[in-house]
């Protein structure tokens, strides 16, 4: 079972979209909150990214930014910014000296996973620092997808651009991965447990079990893997029963005993208990309520 993918899976409500820009000075483009997250690339060029409540940051060729929770930002070729316009209404420069790539990813916040939670707003990825090959291949390879229109492409691009979500994740945890998520996905015995739920989230386990699996007392377990992911096992399977019963309703046709017996809760009654306490509302309700709202808003395809 990989965890990253699986928990990305989980979260994930439609496709990524980019497109690649080429501008020239002055420019200064707004990028209004989004629910999802959101990344740049710059490749050729330099500029600033401006956040609320943050020092401006400076952005060289290379670098490579993410934003986990979709922050309100501005991107700008002076640490002044002023005047932004929406980034929708930017027009290319065929002689302008600033590259960058642009993208986004639709994610559901109610199924938001708590190693995502653990990424700070801004991810910044400076060329220079660290030894991120790994990414540096993707970002080249998407960047020469998008200035072609070869056979492919569409599928390519879709590709890359989940690619380069998980080389962010893993590079920014490889330069943080001195505590919590980071650090637990290098921990065999806190990796077999969350496996093990991940790969059968409806077994009846209990922390015995869970001990077993990782080869610890139930005590140790408990101190280890509390430290680490930041809540006790048993509290950190029902998050995960609880995230995956949301897609399950909204993505399906199941009925609520078929999700009671995928999720391993004995009866109706107790998964909706369960998912009241979580949510506050009952699932019949919440998926009702997920099929009348619009959530699937037409997504930018790349240029």
């Amino acid at each position: 079972m990989d965890l990253l993918s699986d928990i990305i899976g989980v979260m994930r409500t439609g496709r990524p979209s980019a497109n690649r820009l080429r501008v020239g000075s002055p420019w200064c483009y707004r990028f209004v909150p989004y629910d999802g997250a959101g990344f740049h690339v710059v490749v050729r060029g330099s500029g600033w990214l401006l956040m609320d409540r943050r020092k401006p940051i400076q952005l060289g060729t290379g670098d490579v930014v993410l934003l986990p929770a979709g922050h309100a930002h501005v991107l700008s070729d002076s640490r002044d910014g002023t005047h932004p316009v929406p980034f929708e209404t930017a027009v290319a420069d065929p002689a302008g000296s600033v590259e960058m790539l642009c993208g986004k990813y639709r994610l559901d916040r109610r199924r938001t996973h708590p190693l995502l939670r653990t990424l700070p707003e801004l991810v910044h990825l400076p060329t220079q620092a660290g030894d991120h090959r790994h990414l540096r291949a993707a970002v080249d390879l998407l960047a020469a997808e998008t200035t072609t229109r070869r056979p492919g492409r569409d599928a390519a691009l879709a590709g890359l651009l989940d690619l380069l979500l998980i080389y962010m994740v893993r590079a920014w945890f490889d330069d943080h991965g001195d505590g919590g998520w980071p650090r637990a996905l290098r921990d065999p015995a806190i990796t077999s447990v969350l496996e093990a739920m991940h790969s059968d989230p409806g077994r009846p386990w209990r922390v015995e079990d869970l001990a077993a699996a990782a080869g610890l007392s139930r005590t140790t377990l408990a101190r280890r893997f509390t430290g680490l992911v930041g809540q006790a096992p048993m509290t950190y399977l029902t998050q995960w029963r609880m995230t995956l019963a949301t897609r399950l309703l909204s993505d399906t046709d199941l009925g609520l005993a078929a999700v009671a017996r995928q999720l391993g809760y004995a009866s109706p009654f107790a998964f909706s208990h369960a998912f009241k306490r979580e949510f506050g509302v009952a699932p019949g309700h919440y998926r009702d309520d997920r099929r009348t709202a619009d959530v699937t808003p037409n997504e930018e395809r790349a240029d």
